[in-house]
């Protein structure tokens, strides 16, 4: 992302409305400490929970410049977990989604990244916020199998496994299925985001899909299956197969709203009025800028 990008996506991000020109400084201030000072920066999050970041991490510094950087998935996370529900992290990258399950609400986190690089920024951040107890992280894929694949390994938050034809560098990392991983602890919550191979993590999923108390699963469906063949509606045909619904999450609402396709990720959920009562009586949380 350019700076014109960024600026463009920190001045219109919905969190911000209120105090722009505070964003635009948590963006002047970052761009000057990631150039002044070596190593990483532990960058306020959500109620006393922080994130390293060096230059480079979009998603750890899009969470300062704007309190949620993906807000309306981050924000339903915050309002339906509780503490000590289970929550798996499907592509974790350096922790952003499992530091604010884990540290800012209390749940037990199986946090899942592929890349060794990718992974100790994980590892760290977990540690940062004293979570190692709380949040288990493991160094691996999933997928429809148990046995190895390649991954890209020099693309930030977009790494992935490497399709037909690619010819980036890449490594090979060990992959299960979910259902091998994790065993009988089925989770309430199950949060996919690995840039296209969706498909094949759900396909080794079939048993946690089918527990009544997997209750939503957030997924990416940005068109990155494109890649190997498999398109979103693939993926949304899937979930309805095994009784989960569409949606998209007004925060500010607390409530459920129409799928919106462009938004980039979508919410299944199965039980909605179980759901929605978990959402409507979450509690509130604090931000860089302002509660959600």
């Amino acid at each position: 992302m350019g700076l014109r990008q960024l600026v463009e996506f920190v001045w219109n991000h919905p969190l911000n409305a209120s105090n722009r020109l505070a964003a635009l400084g948590r963006v002047i201030r970052w761009q000057l400490a990631s150039r002044l000072m070596v190593g990483p920066i532990a960058l306020p999050f959500i109620e006393g929970v922080s994130l390293f970041a060096t230059r480079g991490m979009t998603g750890a510094t899009g969470n300062w410049y704007c309190g949620l950087h993906e807000m309306r998935e981050m924000a339903f996370v915050l309002h339906f977990l509780r503490a000590d529900d289970h929550f798996l992290d499907v592509g974790a990258n350096v922790g952003s989604y499992s530091v604010l399950a884990g540290g800012a609400v209390g749940a037990r986190v199986t946090s899942v990244e592929p890349i060794p690089e990718t992974f100790a920024h994980l590892d760290r951040n977990v540690a940062l916020n004293g979570l190692s107890g709380r949040v288990r992280t493991c160094q691996c894929g999933l997928s429809d199998f148990s046995g190895t694949l390649r991954f890209t390994k020099d693309l930030d938050c977009v790494n992935h496994v490497l399709a037909q034809g690619e010819s980036l560098r890449a490594i090979e990392v060990p992959v299960h299925t979910m259902d091998e991983m994790i065993g009988a602890d089925v989770p309430v919550l199950i949060k996919i985001d690995v840039e296209g191979h969706e498909r094949s993590v759900l396909l080794g999923a079939n048993r946690t899909l089918a527990d009544p108390r997997l209750l939503a699963v957030v997924m990416e469906t940005n068109g990155s299956g494109i890649r190997y063949g498999i398109d979103d509606a693939e993926l949304i045909a899937l979930m309805q197969g095994h009784g989960f619904s569409a949606f998209g999450y007004d925060p500010f609402g607390r409530r459920l709203v129409a799928a919106d396709q462009s938004e980039g990720n979508t919410i299944f959920i199965r039980e909605r009025a179980t759901v929605e009562a978990r959402l409507r009586d979450a509690r509130s949380y604090r931000l860089v800028n302002g509660t959600i």
